[in-house]
């Protein structure tokens, strides 16, 4: 049965015992959500836009603004926060026996089939304007055009891919290596809180989301860091510890096997999960990522039906993707996206 409670300045949705790709069940799953706008009167203006990884809809939802691409007098904007975030349903907030490694693991498939119950019990919607998402957010997006082509009629994917490609879980493994290392980190589970993991995580991090140029550049100084070891410590080590250790692991595991093709219908044929969407794509590398790599999306354009392929010329590498300190940056992104959301 839908309930929803009024948290701060989200709401949640309570979906009841859930039952996972994995054949687990998760008892009580939630989605903490936070709408943007009206709901129109036939429902025909609804974006979708999940968060990326740690992120809650407090670090997203400066993306939409009055004038902006996602514009809250035009749309109704829904971001629903990703399980693992903390808000929804993660290992930080899901009780004993569900603690530690014994934590059911959460696919995108999962997330986004909840996401869609979400929209239908609570908005009554069925169709769907544009799924926005960067990073695990466009991973996201990715997975709610082939779960639901005849509900998104566009998603944009920014900085993102299909599935998690080999590289990019390796850099995730060395994210992993670097919280685990920590002592604090005993058989699954965190005994405390992992300051050296926290440190390490973000110093390994810090070397992957920006490019080599922004560094050599040194446009850290442009954002307000006194030096390299300010940004490194203000910036990087700061942000990974906002948030609990096992929600990030909890999250990398969703990012690593992350595909939308691992699913019954496709047997891991990423071609033919490709062919499948019909929703309008488009696909917004940086040009500079260092992880969620132009190639990838070039090599799966010739699979989709209707789609465009525009890199983001930008030395924020994935940050690029992300552009809340990079107006250029944001100002390429949201002109496209108003052109796919015209079209």
């Amino acid at each position: 049965m839908t309930t929803i409670a009024t948290q701060a300045d989200y709401r949640i949705y309570d979906a009841g015992d859930v039952v996972l790709q994995s054949g687990r069940t998760f008892p009580a799953m939630k989605i903490a959500y936070k709408t943007f706008g009206t709901l129109n009167a036939d429902r025909s203006n609804v974006i979708v836009y999940p968060t990326s990884f740690s992120a809650q809809h407090y670090d997203t939802q400066w993306l939409v603004r009055a004038g902006g691409a996602l514009d809250p007098a035009t749309y109704f904007v829904v971001i629903p926060n990703l399980f693992g975030n903390g808000l929804s349903s993660s290992p930080s907030n899901t009780p004993w026996p569900l603690v530690g490694d014994r934590y059911p693991n959460v696919t995108y498939h999962d997330a986004v089939r909840v996401q869609q119950r979400l929209l239908a019990e609570v908005f009554g919607v069925d169709k769907v304007k544009l799924v926005y998402g960067w990073s695990m957010g466009a991973m996201q997006a990715y997975h709610w055009a082939v779960a639901f082509p005849d509900l998104v009629e566009r998603i944009a994917v920014v900085c993102g891919s299909a599935r998690c490609a080999p590289h990019n879980a390796v850099f995730l493994e060395g994210v992993r290596a670097a919280l685990t290392a920590d002592p604090a980190y005993v058989d699954g589970v965190f005994t405390a809180k992992p300051v050296r993991g926290f440190r390490a995580m973000g110093r390994v991090y810090a070397g992957w989301a920006l490019s080599q140029a922004f560094y050599r550049e040194e446009v850290w100084r442009s954002i307000g860091f006194s030096s390299l070891e300010d940004f490194l410590v203000r910036s990087w080590e700061a942000n990974y510890a906002r948030r609990a250790p096992e929600d990030l692991l909890a999250q990398l595991w969703t990012w690593q096997n992350g595909d939308i093709s691992a699913h019954a219908d496709f047997g891991g044929d990423l071609q033919r999960a490709l062919k499948s969407i019909r929703a309008k794509v488009l696909l917004m590398p940086g040009d500079h990522d260092l992880y969620f790599r132009v190639e990838d999306n070039r090599r799966e354009l010739p699979h989709l039906a209707c789609a465009v392929l525009q890199p983001i010329s930008s030395i924020w590498g994935h940050r690029a993707g992300n552009p809340f300190q990079a107006p250029d940056d944001a100002a390429f992104i949201e002109n496209a996206v108003r052109a796919l959301l015209e079209d």
